[in-house]
Parts: structure tokens; C-alpha cells; sequence
């Protein structure tokens, strides 16, 4: 599914109506054409913190809690190439030092710099993934009324967890419509494809996939991984996304939530 973000206000381009022109006319999926036509922005003196006032009160007016849209926007907007800096653009060198870093859980970093592109490719055989799951979509998550956070409040709630160390999921799977459209959410942890599942929990089977990995920096996770989905709403590559199945993982890096690194695995066409 061929579906991208505008790099100046992150709003997703789905129709040819929505995409913004060059100086000769032609169209470019870049902007939006609210941002920019005629080969140049509409508001060309227009700052970050400008930007995210602008589209925090559009998204107000349709509905969505402010708090929820500025916080959105925050760890959208940076990653976005009108606003990406020589600092967010470094390669993900310092990530892997971050990564290194995580065996010392008491330490915990404050550089927001990470890379805006993977970090590795993995092929992974299929998974079945057991634990709760609700339908969802963003602009329900976003405007402060979804479901996620529930969700995971209910796994651990659970009588059938197995130990703590043991890697847990976020899984992102049968979309209707790509970043747009619903979507299952299942947190949950991995478990072998003929195990019979106690009463109330679901599963769902991740099929054999090559994913683009983007890695958060360490920090509290309400923090890093709404900046990591950021980086990943942003990435120039939305068309390589299949929409089969994508993940968080959450390892022995994220026992601590003052102190979180987590994995965002996100499914690619294998052609690379």
C-alpha cells in the first residue's frame, strides 16, 4: 500500500488531490498541498514549534484532545525532512552504542538523536503471538480516547504471564487501510503454534516477513516509543511497507520504564 506523510505537517497523502506541486506543476508526494505548491512552501517563515500550534488546533476542531494532538505532534514533527536536522539525521552508529549501553539498566540517556532510517534488516520466520488484542485505529489512539494503553494494563493483569524476563509484543496487524484505517493491537508474548491458550487470551500468527528495524533511544517509555513511531511515520519509505504484521519488542532492555529501549520491527516488501 503506497501511503506516505507530508514531511512539513505529517498529514497522510493518500489521494493524488492531496499532493503538493513543483514550480513546473508536476505533483510530488513529499508535501501536501496545503504546505507547499508552486515549488515552494505556503509558510516559508513557519517554525517547528509554529507548525505544531498550527496543526495541534486543526486536529482540536476535529475532534482530538489538544494535549494528546501537541504530544502527537512533538514526536512526529522533528523527524520530518522540512524540520530534520544534522543532529536527528545521524546514523545509527550511535544507536548501536545506546544499544551497548543498555546492559547498565541504572544508566539512562537524554540525547533525543537518533536515526530517522533503520537501523538493520531481519528476515524472522512466522510467530504466534498470545495475549489480549482490540481494534484501534490512530486518530482513536491520538485523540486520547483508545485502547492501547488499557490493553497492556490488562495483560499484566493477567494470571497466565510467564516469567518477567520473558520478551514481550505489541503487534500491529490486519489493517484495513495502512496507516489510516483500523487495526488489531495484541499485546502479548510468544508461544508455540500447537499450544492450547487458557481462557481469555487471543493469538495471532505473525507470518515469515523481512522487517526495517528502528531502534528508540533509552528513556521513560511514554517518552521513546512515541518518538520511535515517529521516526517511523516519517520514514521516505512508506511504500516499501506491506501492512502484514508489525511489532514492538520489548526485551530485557525495557524492565525498567524510567529506563526503556524498545525495537519497532516493521514489515517490507523482500525485493530490497
Amino acid at each position: 500500500m503506497n501511503v506516505t506523510v507530508c514531511q512539513s505537517c505529517g498529514m497522510p497523502l493518500t489521494t493524488p488531490a492531496q499532493f503538493g506541486t513543483e514550480a513546473d506543476g508536476s505533483t510530488t508526494r513529499e508535501y501536501c498541498i496545503y504546505c507547499y505548491k508552486e515549488g515552494k512552501f505556503e509558510q516559508p517563515g513557519m517554525s517547528l514549534e509554529g507548525m505544531t500550534e498550527m496543526c495541534t488546533a486543526i486536529l482540536k476542531d476535529e475532534g482530538m484532545d489538544e494535549e494528546s494532538a501537541r504530544s502527537m505532534l512533538r514526536n512526529q514533527l522533528p523527524f520530518l525532512k522540512r524540520w530534520r536536522t544534522n543532529t536527528t539525521d545521524q546514523h545509527a552508529e550511535s544507536l548501536a552504542e545506546n544499544s551497548t549501553a543498555s546492559a547498565n539498566p541504572g544508566q539512562v540517556t537524554t540525547d533525543h538523536s537518533f536515526s530517522t532510517q533503520p537501523i538493520r534488516y531481519v528476515t524472522l520466520p512466522g510467530k504466534r503471538i498470545a495475549g489480549v488484542s482490540a481494534r484501534t485505529t490512530n486518530a482513536i489512539e491520538i485523540s486520547g480516547k483508545g485502547c492501547i494503553q488499557g490493553l497492556w494494563n490488562n495483560y499484566f493483569a493477567s494470571e497466565h504471564l510467564p516469567a518477567p524476563e520473558v520478551v514481550r509484543y505489541g503487534c500491529y496487524t490486519d489493517y484495513t487501510d495502512g496507516i489510516t484505517g483500523e487495526y488489531t493491537i495484541l499485546v502479548g508474548h510468544e508461544v508455540s503454534p500447537n499450544e492450547s491458550l487458557p481462557e481469555g487470551l487471543d493469538d495471532i500468527l505473525l507470518p515469515p516477513a523481512t522487517y526495517a528495524v528502528f531502534t528508540s533511544r533509552k528513556g521513560p517509555m511514554a517518552e521513546v516509543v512515541g518518538e520511535a513511531w515517529g521516526a517511523v511515520w516519517a520514514w521516505d519509505k512508506q511504500s516499501d511497507r506491506t501492512f502484514t504484521g508489525d511489532f514492538e519488542l520489548y526485551d530485557e532492555r525495557s524492565l525498567n520504564p524510567e529506563s526503556v529501549q524498545v525495537d519497532i520491527y516493521i514489515a517490507v516488501r523482500q525485493s530490497r
